[in-house]
């Protein structure tokens, strides 16, 4: 019966809005058209198929860290003491911080000349600085870690993990044809961009705000106590 249950069809649409949820959640903070033009810088000279190469394994790292965020999360909160709602609060305030900084006009920041250099004489440059903390940076792992403290059955966490695949996949389209997505957009179109994804990003962090606030307050513990204190207060 309980497996049944599993496959009713409420359950397989709560499946596919978790695995929305979590690509809208991630793509803005990832962002891979402002990761674009950096990869470009990074992979200059190298044969296109060495280039794509590195594409795809920059994708996968990715993949593979806020898998390993998602899985651990738990582990993580355990271990080190932190609550549920703090850390809700904690990853709202950083995608809060991140978006506000894409909304603002300055412009994206660049690899030093001799960072760039040694990045480019690199045998991979797909895990740093691409994977990380480009694409999988402290606030896509905040998010990841986040979400993992909603999975209530083994189900949502794989909802999750197809989720950031699917974020994975659309970094690489992006990625694999940066230099003609660069090339369209213009420096002006990425801007523009940035700062789209920028104000998704800091609603995205007010509302993790707001629920870690507000989900303790509107806890049945809570209003119990404030009921059973005004019914005191209230008795002749």
């Amino acid at each position: 019966m309980e497996h049944d249950r599993q496959y009713t069809p409420a359950v397989i649409f709560e499946w596919l809005t978790l695995v929305a949820a979590t690509f809208g959640a991630l793509l803005p903070i990832m962002n891979p058209f402002s990761t674009a033009p950096v990869f470009v810088a990074v992979t200059q000279g190298m044969r296109p198929e060495r280039r794509l190469q590195q594409a795809r394994l920059a994708c996968i790292y990715a993949f593979a860290v806020l898998s390993v965020a998602l899985l651990a999360g738990t582990l993580i909160l355990t271990f080190f003491g932190i609550s549920i709602h703090a850390l809700r609060i904690a990853g709202g305030l950083i995608v809060a911080r991140l978006g506000f900084h894409m909304l603002d006009p300055e412009p994206e920041p660049k690899l030093a000349a001799d960072a760039e250099a040694e990045a480019m004489k690199m045998h991979d440059v797909a895990f740093t600085p691409v994977a990380m903390p480009m694409l999988s940076g402290p606030g896509s792992i905040a998010v990841t870690i986040g979400m993992a403290t909603t999975v209530e059955h083994p189900a949502q966490n794989v909802a999750i993990v197809a989720g950031i695949a699917l974020t994975a996949l659309v970094s690489w389209l992006v990625l694999r044809s940066s230099v003609r997505v660069v090339g369209y957009l213009g420096a002006s179109g990425v801007n523009v961009l940035t700062r789209i994804m920028g104000l998704l990003l800091v609603g995205i962090g007010i509302q993790f705000v707001f629920v870690g606030i507000m989900e303790p307050l509107l806890s049945q513990d809570v209003i119990g106590e404030i009921v059973d204190r005004v019914q005191k207060a209230t008795k002749p």
